[in-house]
C-alpha cells in the first residue's frame, strides 16, 4: 500500500532492489529511497546573495542472511551500479558477525493504510519569490532603530519524498515541502555590539510567518542583549524562554531511546514506571500530527506508529524501541524507528511536546527574587550515563519578579534528574519546531558567571 505522490517507477525500484536481493541469497531485505530538491535565496545589506538549487537522490539497502546483516547505498541508479550494489550487500552480509537482535519488523505490526498528515503544499516558489522574502525580512530587521549590521536573510523552499519496501510485503511512500525564513542581525557599535536571530519552518506555505515578523523578532532580541552585566555566582532558579526549552525535552528522549536502554548506559535506564517529572507533567510523542514538522504515516520499518505519551502525570510509561532494540529488551517495538539510507534503523522520537502548565510565563517568574531567564544556549553537554549537565547560556538576569537586564557568558548546570523532577510549565506552548515546550522553570540549578 502506498501513500505517495512519487512516481511508480520509484516505487517499482525499491520493490526491484529487493526481488534482486532474494534472488542473490538473501534470506530478507528491505529498501529505502529518498528524494530531495531545495531552493535558496539569501540578501545581506540590501543585496542579493546567493540564490542556490540542489536535487539529490539516496537509495539504501539492508540485506539479512540468518543473523547476519549489511547495508549499502547509493546515489547511482543505472542498472549496472544497482546490480552491483545487491551483490556487495549480499557478500558483506555473508561476511557479517553475527547479530542475535537482527531483522525485519514482523509482518502483523506493519501499516496497512496510511493517515493523510497534510504535509505537502504543491506550490513551488520562484528565486524572484524567494529572494523578495528575504529582503523583505531583512529590511525590517534593518529598519529597526539600533540596528547597525546584518548577518542577512535567508529564504528557503524544499520538497523530499521517501519509500520505504521490506520483503514483508511492505511498500509505503509519502511526500513531504518545507518554507523556511531566517534573519540574523547585529545591534549596538565598537566593543558594545549584540548578534541575534529569528526563523521559522513549515510544511505548508500559508503557515510560514511573514517577512515583517521575522526580522522584527529578530532585531528585538538583539537590541535587548544590549549592555550586559555581570552577575554573582550561586544557585538560583533557571527559567527557559520557549524557544530553547525544547532542549530539555531532547534530552529526555535521548535517554529513553532503545539503544542506551539496551546497554544500560542511560541515566533513565532504571525509571521505567516510576516519577521522572512532577506529577502535573505529561509529554507525548505525535508522529500523526497534521503539518508536524517531524510527522511521518509509518516508523522507519513500516510499523504502524501512533501517537503516545511518554510522560503521564510525571510517569515513565514506555521506551522508544524499533525491532532490534525491542528484542533485546523483550519487548515489542514501538513504532519509533528511524531511517537512513546507508545504516540499519535506530529508534528515535518525532513530534514530541509538553502539554503546557497554567501561569503565564510573566507569573511562572513573578517570585523569583534572582534567577536566571535563558533566550540562547551554546554547546549543552549531557553525561548519558549519570545525566550530568552543563550548557553555556546567555539571557536576562530576573530581579524581583521581572527581567531587569541582559547577561550573557553564563554557565548552568545540574543533573537532569533532578531538573526534570524540577520543572514547572507555563502555558505558552506553540508548535514551531519538531520537538516543542512552553516557558519552563527549573529549580536550583548552579548558574556561574565567568
Amino acid at each position: 500500500m502506498t501513500s505517495s505522490r512519487l512516481s511508480q517507477q520509484t516505487l517499482d525500484l525499491t520493490q526491484s532492489l529487493i526481488t534482486r536481493a532474494l534472488k542473490s541469497g538473501a534470506d530478507a531485505a528491505d529498501a529505502v529511497l529518498f528524494e530531495g530538491v531545495s531552493f535558496d535565496a539569501s540578501f545581506r545589506l540590501g543585496k542579493l546573495e546567493e540564490i542556490e538549487r540542489s536535487e539529490s537522490q539516496d537509495l539504501g539497502l539492508r540485506v539479512l542472511i540468518g543473523k547476519r546483516q549489511a547495508s549499502v547505498s547509493t546515489t547511482d541508479f543505472r542498472q549496472d551500479t544497482l546490480k552491483a550494489l545487491v551483490e556487495r550487500a549480499v557478500a558483506m552480509a555473508r561476511s557479517a558477525p553475527e547479530d542475535p537482535h537482527c531483522g525485519l519488523a514482523p509482518a502483523d505490526l506493519l501499516a496497512t493504510s496510511f493517515p493523510d498528515l497534510d504535509l505537502y503544499d504543491a506550490h513551488e516558489p520562484d528565486g524572484e519569490e524567494l529572494a523578495a522574502l528575504a529582503a523583505e525580512t531583512e529590511e525590517t530587521a534593518r529598519g529597526v532603530p539600533g540596528i547597525t549590521n546584518s548577518d542577512g536573510a535567508s529564504a528557503s523552499w524544499g520538497r523530499g519524498g521517501v519509500v520505504l519496501a521490506t520483503s514483508e510485503g511492505f511498500i509505503g511512500s509519502y511526500n513531504s515541502s518545507s518554507f523556511s525564513l531566517s534573519c540574523a542581525v547585529i545591534a549596538g557599535t565598537g566593543m558594545e555590539m549584540e548578534n541575534a536571530y529569528d526563523f521559522h519552518s513549515a510544511h505548508h506555505r500559508s503557515d510560514l510567518k511573514n517577512p515583517d515578523e521575522i526580522g522584527a523578532t529578530a532585531a528585538q532580541r538583539a537590541l535587548r542583549a544590549l549592555h550586559p552585566r555581570a552577575i554573582a555566582s550561586g544557585a538560583y532558579p533557571v527559567v527557559y524562554e520557549d524557544r530553547v526549552s525544547n532542549s530539555l525535552l531532547r534530552h529526555f528522549a535521548g535517554a529513553i531511546t532503545g539503544t542506551g536502554i539496551a546497554r544500560g548506559t542511560s541515566f533513565l535506564k532504571d525509571k521505567m514506571g516510576e516519577s521522572v517529572f512532577a506529577d502535573t507533567i505529561t509529554l507525548v510523542d505525535d508522529p500523526h500530527r497534521l503539518r508536524g514538522l517531524a510527522s511521518k504515516p509509518f516508523d522507519g520499518e513500516g510499523v504502524a506508529n501512533k501517537p503516545v505519551n511518554l510522560i503521564e502525570k510525571g510517569m515513565l510509561t514506555t521506551w522508544l524501541l524499533d525491532t532490534a532494540t525491542a528484542h533485546q529488551l523483550g519487548l515489542t517495538t514501538t513504532g519509533h524507528a528511524s531511517r537512513s539510507a546507508g545504516a540499519p534503523p535506530s529508534p528515535g522520537w518525532t513530534n514530541l511536546h509538553m502539554a503546557p502548565g497554567k501561569p503565564t510565563p510573566k507569573e511562572l517568574i513573578s517570585d523569583i527574587a534572582e534567577g536566571l531567564f535563558v533566550t540562547s544556549m551554546f554547546g549543552p553537554s549531557v553525561n548519558p550515563t549519570t545525566g550530568d549537565y552543563s550548557a553555556g547560556v546567555s539571557g536576562l538576569w530576573i530581579e524581583n519578579g521581572v527581567l531587569a537586564y541582559p547577561v550573557n557568558e553564563i554557565t548552568i548546570a545540574g543533573n537532569l534528574i533532578d531538573m526534570f523532577k524540577n520543572t514547572m510549565p507555563a502555558n505558552d506552548l506553540t508548535f514551531r519546531f519538531g520537538t516543542n515546550a512552553p516557558t519552563l522553570r527549573v529549580e536550583g540549578m548552579t548558574v556561574a558567571s565567568a
